[in-house]
């Protein structure tokens, strides 16, 4: 790859030094895997950062980037923002798909990490600025006319020195053992970096950690564009072993539409659009022709309001799916709207989920219906599917934004005839399982009898909930659905689409996490 690059933009550098080892080294001494850090593969690295910056003195620059080819910057004005501060030793703080950033807010005596309360505020964008820190990795500009950063090495190591055998932290103490300050700065996005492996792992977990990375950064943005001067590897996407793999998405939204492609054809998997029924352009006349009529008595289980056009659109685009399925006899197939946030990992583990359902008897004809992503309500009412580990039996839940679903499933739905008594599709859903609790709107559709599983944890989450920056539910931005005025609504009193309770630490990205105590590390 990097042959290819500088073939191509080689020219417009002042010098380029490439040397590549003419044989690849196999292994280390004692290494347990080829992502285990030794002290011998530490040390080569050491050696080859101290050789980089040995040559940067003896050429006379002013300054040497230090970026490790995990790293991916999106920011073309990096180093002219970093050199702009004035630093002797700047990182760009780098986003990844955890609380794992480029830099440490404390360290012990003995050179270990320690956690400090400046860390997750720094990390989450919630104080922005250039702060002062005792270290910084992976991808950092040193000033070589700074005062003091002569004395600067990776190796051999301070003559004091007493820490961890590791290069990061070496160079922290010759940064502190010559007075030279350390600085990360967070006020622009500048880029992000892979979530490194265990030792026991390898290759094909990187790839998929990078992959989750790259969705990452089409939700939250800015995106990773590849370099036109490098060939990508070609990608064969496959519906995974489903029927048909749909993506409702309204027209009008073609920045959400192009993003949810975009991702699946990440992960390989060939997905068909189905343009959503718009509910603006739906009046109250259309709607009944439709045969759509209201479920008497129903509310909004927070607001109180009523059924908006966009959860009749939202439920329409549904069904239309729903009778697609049983009029091609598809087998199974997986729906997804499209807002929907990758977990990691995503299609291995809906691959297994799924051999696990065809031993829960999918392959026999049951009423199935798969939640990937969902609300849970009562999660500590939930069962787990037994000899399943990866399945519950699925309670009360909101939202559609992922599942998966048998033929013998929508008929079931069908049958019910849902359209004669509407309420929003993510409550019919639990209908339809006898597990919503209103037993007034159960009494219309019966039999109640769907099998719903959900995968937990989960698979997908909402790329944004309400109250979110720059962000509109359709559903919930809508108008009443016998209203034609054309006035839209935001009902804000409607706590759906907030982000659970359960979950509310949240990374920079918005994205729900729960840290362990060695995330950042």
């Amino acid at each position: 790859m990097l042959q290819e690059w500088l073939a191509a933009v080689g020219d417009d550098y002042a010098a380029v030094v490439w040397r590549p080892e003419g044989e690849p080294r196999w292994f280390y001494p004692d290494e347990e895997s080829p992502k285990h850090w030794t002290k011998e593969r530490h040390q080569f690295l050491m050696e080859l950062k101290q050789e980089a910056l040995t040559f940067a003195r003896n050429w006379g620059a002013d300054y040497i980037l230090f970026a490790d080819t995990d790293n991916i910057l999106t920011n073309n004005q990096t180093l002219r923002l970093l050199m702009g501060q004035g630093l002797p030793v700047v990182a760009p703080m780098l986003d990844s798909q955890t609380y794992y950033s480029n830099f440490w807010c404390g360290i012990t005596p003995q050179g270990y990490y320690r956690r400090t309360a400046e860390y997750f505020p720094t990390k989450n964008r919630q104080r922005r600025g250039c702060f002062r820190v005792p270290m910084v990795h992976s991808t950092f500009l040193v000033s070589l006319r700074a005062e003091g950063a002569d004395q600067l090495a990776f190796y051999p190591p301070h003559p004091n020195y007493t820490w961890p055998f590791d290069d990061i932290i070496v160079f922290a103490y010759a940064c502190q053992a010559a007075g030279v300050s350390v600085h990360v700065c967070n006020e622009h996005r500048y880029g992000y970096m892979n979530v490194p492996v265990k030792s026991h792992q390898g290759l094909e977990d990187e790839r998929v950690n990078f992959i989750h990375l790259i969705l990452e950064a089409l939700v939250d943005g800015p995106r990773m564009q590849a370099s036109a001067h490098v060939t990508r590897p070609s990608k064969r996407p496959s519906k995974i072993g489903f029927d048909e793999v749909f993506v409702i998405s309204l027209a009008r939204r073609p920045d959400r539409r192009e993003r949810m492609l975009a991702s699946l054809w990440e992960m390989e998997i060939s997905g068909r659009v189905v343009d959503a029924v718009d509910g603006r352009m739906l009046n109250s006349s259309a709607i009944r022709s439709l045969g759509v009529d209201l479920l008497p008595g129903y509310q909004d289980p927070y607001s109180g309001r009523t059924l908006t056009k966009g959860e009749v659109g939202c439920f329409l685009s549904h069904y239309s799916i729903w009778e697609e399925v049983v009029a091609r006899g598809l087998a199974r197939v997986l729906v997804f709207e499209d807002d929907v946030r990758f977990e990691s990992n995503f299609r291995g583990r809906l691959e297994r989920l799924m051999e696990d359902v065809e031993g829960a008897g999918w392959a026999s004809g049951v009423c199935l219906f798969l939640y990937l992503g969902r609300k849970q309500v009562n999660p500590e009412k939930e069962t787990a599917v037994e000899g399943l580990p990866g399945l519950v039996v699925a309670g009360y839940s909101y939202w559609t934004l992922a599942y998966a679903l048998s033929l013998a499933g929508a008929r079931k739905l069908l049958a019910s005839q849902p359209l004669r008594c509407m309420l929003p599709v993510d409550e019919f859903l639990p209908i339809m399982f006898d597990q919503h609790p209103n037993e007034q709107y159960k009494a219309h559709f019966w039999p109640r009898d769907l099998v719903a599983f959900s995968a937990q944890p989960l698979l997908a989450a909402p790329t944004h909930y309400a109250g979110d920056a720059e962000w509109l539910s359709d559903t919930e931005t809508s108008s009443p659905w016998d209203d034609d005025s054309g006035r839209l609504i935001s009902w804000s009193g409607s706590q759906k689409t907030l982000r659970s309770p359960r979950l509310d630490l949240t990374g920079s990205s918005g994205h729900s996490l729960q840290p362990q105590p060695r995330d950042e590390l």
